[in-house]
């Protein structure tokens, strides 16, 4: 029961992503055709939104809910995440949904959204099975 707050605020997130048409499939084609500015708009002021929130965030020294303090890790480069990335974008380009509008459209009644989950959940198993034999 402690966890229902998470379930409910993914369900208002998931309703945002249906709302705002950022998990429509032509939405989604329109960008990869740059035909549209709306998906770029909507990344564009999420990017703001979020390094204003850790501006902030170490500014005024916030604490987590559970009073420790928020770790703010410097993360190395390597190759793997353009090779990652790479992946990730072709998925979305071919299905039309990363990992987080999945769950909408499968919320929505796009019961082939359970397909996607499948093969996103076995691509995390495979990459956890193969994570040491690769660059990291």
């Amino acid at each position: 029961m402690k966890h229902f707050r998470f379930l409910i605020f993914g369900a208002l997130f998931g309703i945002i992503l249906i709302k705002s048409e950022v998990v429509s499939w032509y939405r989604i084609q329109e960008m990869f055709r740059f035909q549209s500015f709306h998906m770029y708009g909507v990344m564009a002021s999420a990017i703001a939104v979020a390094t204003l929130s850790i501006i902030l965030l170490k500014a005024f020294r916030v604490k987590a809910l559970g009073g420790e303090e928020i770790a703010y890790p410097v993360k190395k480069y390597n190759h793997g995440l353009w090779i990652g990335g790479f992946l990730f974008g072709i998925g979305w380009a071919l299905t039309g949904a990363c990992p987080g509008p999945m769950f909408a459209h499968l919320g929505s009644g796009i019961v082939v959204a359970a397909v996607m989950i499948i093969s996103a959940v076995a691509g995390t198993w495979t990459y956890s099975l193969f994570r040491e034999r690769l660059p990291h």
